[in-house]
């Protein structure tokens, strides 16, 4: 399953989530309004029974709310999904993603150079120097942004602007060598106890899979250190990082056993 797959799978899966709670909303109102209506308007409790029905009305009223905020939840969940463009190291095609993103900032870095240089020619008009930023691809907004003045009386991007775009260049550079190194990295794979573990590089994942399914204490323990069960890959896992394998085998080592084939 590449990146793209996945979004969509999670985009599906948060949709259903709120569909479901939105449907189990609804029938809980419903069954609230049924119930009400059978007590006529203003009449009094009457008895144990009566007051013990009017809880259960309250209940299933209470019921719908949270439910309806679960919706509103997930909802918003599937829209922060769509929206996620990030790079992930695990992605499929992350060296490709973060080739295409240092391009566009090196682009974006020289074209903020040419346009200072731009701006402060002396020999320039000023539909001249419009036309030539234009000719770089800025858009007219950018370019009225360009040519007001700062607060310092400056016009031209900041320099504060540049020294930043250079270091999300160093940084996306970093992550693409990491990527690359990553994705050349052969997985690794070895048995703590009856555990399979697998290093999986080219996913950037720590991957468990286990004989049967783990108990809740066990479960709990390994959730609370940052892994997290995988339906797809039917394996608990987490990021490829040095503690998480640690953990791992310290967790699952076997108490008395010969562990001469778990490498250190």
């Amino acid at each position: 399953m590449n990146s793209k797959e996945k979004k969509e799978a999670r985009v599906e899966r948060y949709k259903a989530l709120a569909a479901g709670a939105t449907a189990k909303s609804s029938a809980a109102y419903q069954q609230a309004s049924k119930m009400l209506g059978v007590i006529p308007p203003g009449q009094p409790v009457h008895g144990l029974a009566d007051r013990r029905y009017r809880e259960r009305i309250s209940g299933h009223m209470d019921k719908s709310v949270k439910l309806a905020d679960t919706a509103e939840y997930f909802e918003g969940k599937a829209e922060a999904a769509e929206k996620n463009n990030a790079i992930y190291l695990g992605d499929d095609d992350c060296v490709e993603r973060l080739q295409e993103r240092l391009d566009e900032l090196v682009k974006l870095q020289d074209n903020m150079k040419a346009a200072n240089k731009i701006v402060k020619s002396q020999k320039l008009s000023n539909e001249q120097i419009r036309q030539q930023l234009s000719e770089l691809g800025f858009s007219d907004k950018q370019i009225n942004e360009v040519l007001t003045p700062s607060f310092t009386g400056k016009i031209g991007f900041a320099s504060c602007t540049l020294t930043n775009n250079n270091r999300r260049i160093s940084d996306t550079k970093k992550r693409l060598e990491q990527a690359k190194k990553m994705k050349a990295t052969e997985n690794k794979e070895y048995y703590v106890g009856e555990v399979r573990f697998v290093e999986n590089s080219r996913e950037n994942h720590l991957q468990l899979f286990f004989p049967e399914i783990p108990d809740k204490a066990l479960r709990q323990q390994m959730s609370n250190n940052g892994f997290r069960w995988c339906s797809s890959n039917g394996c608990w896992q987490s990021y490829l990082k040095r503690y998480n394998v640690r953990f791992a085998k310290e967790l699952l080592a076997p108490k008395e056993a010969d562990t001469a084939n778990v490498p250190a």
